[in-house]
């Protein structure tokens, strides 16, 4: 857990303002789709920043932050997978070829984006829908 939460003006600083932008477009995105707990954190070695989404004890998903670059990872389990492969072709060149050269561990594929513009959006919503329905309205 962070001491302090960083406002606008720190994340902009952090950031620069266009991907403050991406970072604000993004979590809207979310929020407007998932009623979540949201919870920030230190980003571990990497990142300076972790910001997740959490219902009941799961993730949903987790941005991250550190100078000049925000990060965007779902995590997605043996049955997941399975879901985005069985789709894969409805999604962007750039997103299979991040999910092929992704990590696997016991616990998941861990999809890491460092998205530069708002392009992606849609297709991390149907990554997020993979992971759980939206629960709003």
């Amino acid at each position: 857990m962070l001491d302090t939460i960083p406002n606008k003006e720190e994340m902009t600083a952090l950031v620069g303002e266009s991907l403050y932008d991406v970072w604000s477009t993004l979590c809207a995105f979310i929020d407007e789709r998932y009623d979540m707990e949201r919870l920030w954190g230190k980003g571990g070695k990497a990142w300076k920043y972790e910001y997740k989404y959490r219902r009941g004890g799961k993730t949903l998903c987790a941005l991250y932050a550190r100078e000049n670059c925000i990060g965007f990872m779902v995590i997605l389990g043996k049955d997941e997978r399975l879901k985005f492969e069985e789709d894969r072709e409805n999604y962007a060149k750039e997103v299979q070829e991040i999910y092929d050269k992704a990590q696997t561990y016991h616990d998941g594929k861990w999809i890491m984006f460092e998205p530069v513009d708002t392009s992606l959006f849609h297709d991390f919503i149907k990554l997020l829908r993979i992971k759980r329905k939206p629960n709003r309205p």
